[in-house]
C-alpha cells in the first residue's frame, strides 16, 4: 500500500537523533535554540524572532494568548480547516466563528470574512491550503481596516513565497507545524514568528509552564534553578531530539520542495483531462506542496477511495468542516454552501517526497482506471 504520507527519513536524521542520545540533554537545550536561528536564516526574517514549540497546536494556542485573545472575543477562521484551530480558539475562551472558502483556492472567501467582522471580532486566523496561499495583501488590508489580530495558519506553506516574500517574513503572527506527516517534521514541533519582543518574552514563559528561565541560558543545555513565574504557563516547550531531527530536515528543504513540486505537476499533467475530477488550479512554482488532492463527486467519493485502496494506493480526507463535528455544530458561521461541496468531494492522494517513478505510476494508473472500472461493472 501506498500510504498518503512518508517523512523523508535518512542516515543524517538518525545521526542526529543518535548525537542528542549520546550527549544525554533531551529536554529543551542547545538544538533548539540552533533551529530557531535556522528557521531565522531559512525564512530570511530581519523584523522578527522565532520561538520553537512542542506542536502546531501549541504555537495557535499560545498566539492567541499573546495576542491577548480571551473569553466572549470572536476569531473568524475557514470551517474548512484543521481541528487544532477550532480548538485553540475554544481553549483561550474565545468564540470561533466558521466562513466559508473560495471555491478555487479553497482558502478563505475574504469578502465573506468581512461579512463577519462585528465590534466583538478580534482576530482572524488565515490559513493557507496546501497548495495555493490565500491573498495576504487583502489579507492586510482588512486587518488595518478592522483593527483586528491576524494569525496567518502556514502549517501547509513552510517554504513557500508570496510576491517574492518568505511565508513567515510578512504577516502579523505566523506559525509553523512540523509534525509527523509535514513536508519538514521534527517528529512533532511548531514554531511562532513573532515581531514583538514582549510577545516573545510571554511566550517563552508560556511554553515552560510558566517558567522565566531565560532562553540564553536554557540554551547553553543548562538551566537555572532559581526563577520567578508570573503567568499562566504549559508544557509547550520543544526538546532538542525533535529539534535536531528538525535540522537535519531542514538542510534538504531544497530536494524536498523540488521533488514535491514536479510530482504535483506530473500529477496534474496526468489528470488535466479527467472530466471527473478536479485538481488544484496552480503551477505549484511558489509553494512546497504538503499534499496533493483530488475533488471528485461527491456521491461517488467512497467508491473512488475503495478502488484505489484495491489497487494499493492509499487515500486521505482533507478535512471534514469543523460544523460537521457536535462540538462545533452550533458555532457562530456565515453561509457555508462551498464549505459543504468542497468537504463532500475532496481526496487526498499520496504525495512523498522524492517519491519513486514506481509509486507515482502506480497511483496515476488506479485514478486513471476508476471510470472504466464503474463502466465495466
Amino acid at each position: 500500500m501506498i500510504p498518503v504520507f512518508k517523512p523523508l527519513i535518512g542516515e543524517e536524521e538518525k545521526e542526529a537523533a543518535r548525537s542528542v542520545l549520546d550527549e544525554g540533554w533531551l529536554g529543551m537545550g542547545k538544538n533548539v535554540g540552533e533551529f530557531e536561528k535556522n528557521i531565522y536564516k531559512f525564512l530570511k526574517l530581519e523584523d522578527r524572532q522565532c520561538v520553537a514549540v512542542s506542536t502546531g497546536h501549541a504555537a495557535l494556542h499560545l498566539g492567541l494568548l499573546a495576542m491577548g485573545i480571551g473569553p466572549g472575543d470572536e476569531v473568524i477562521t475557514p470551517s474548512f480547516n484543521n481541528a487544532a484551530d477550532f480548538q485553540a480558539i475554544l481553549a483561550v475562551g474565545a468564540i470561533p466563528v466558521l466562513c466559508d472558502i473560495d471555491d478555487i483556492t479553497l482558502n478563505l472567501d475574504l469578502d465573506k470574512v468581512e461579512e463577519l467582522i462585528n465590534p466583538k471580532t478580534k482576530a482572524i486566523i488565515v490559513m493557507d491550503y496546501d497548495c495555493i496561499l490565500c491573498d495576504h495583501n487583502r489579507v492586510k488590508e482588512i486587518a488595518q481596516k478592522y483593527n483586528i489580530r491576524v494569525l496567518h495558519d502556514a502549517a501547509h506553506s513552510f517554504g513557500a513565497s508570496f510576491e517574492g516574500k518568505p511565508v513567515g517574513s510578512f504577516s502579523d503572527m505566523t506559525m509553523f507545524s512540523f509534525d509527523p506527516v509535514k513536508t519538514m517534521t521534527c517528529l512533532d514541533g511548531g514554531i511562532l514568528v513573532v515581531k514583538n519582543n514582549e510577545d516573545i518574552k510571554k511566550l517563552h514563559e508560556m511554553r515552560l509552564v510558566g517558567m522565566g528561565q531565560p532562553a540564553e541560558i536554557m540554551y547553553q543545555n543548562t538551566r537555572a534553578w532559581t526563577y520567578d513565574m508570573n503567568s499562566l504557563g504549559f508544557r509547550y516547550h520543544m526538546s532538542n531530539m525533535h529539534a535536531a531531527i528538525g535540522n537535519a530536515q531542514l538542510a534538504k528543504m531544497d530536494i524536498i520542495s523540488n521533488s514535491r513540486r514536479s510530482t504535483c505537476k506530473y500529477y496534474n499533467q496526468c489528470f488535466e483531462n479527467l472530466s471527473w475530477v478536479r485538481t488544484p488550479a496552480t503551477n505549484f512554482d511558489d509553494v512546497v506542496p504538503f499534499l496533493y488532492y483530488l475533488r471528485v463527486p461527491a456521491i461517488e467519493r467512497d467508491r473512488f477511495r475503495d478502488h484505489l485502496t484495491s489497487r494499493g494506493v492509499d487515500t486521505g480526507i482533507h478535512w471534514q468542516p469543523g460544523h460537521w463535528f457536535s462540538l462545533l455544530k452550533d458555532a457562530k458561521r456565515g453561509p457555508l454552501n462551498v464549505t459543504d461541496r468542497v468537504g463532500a468531494e475532496i481526496v487526498s492522494i499520496p504525495l512523498h517526497s522524492c517519491m519513486s517513478e514506481g509509486d507515482m505510476e502506480q497511483v496515476v494508473t488506479a485514478v486513471n482506471s476508476f471510470m472504466i472500472n464503474l463502466e465495466l461493472n
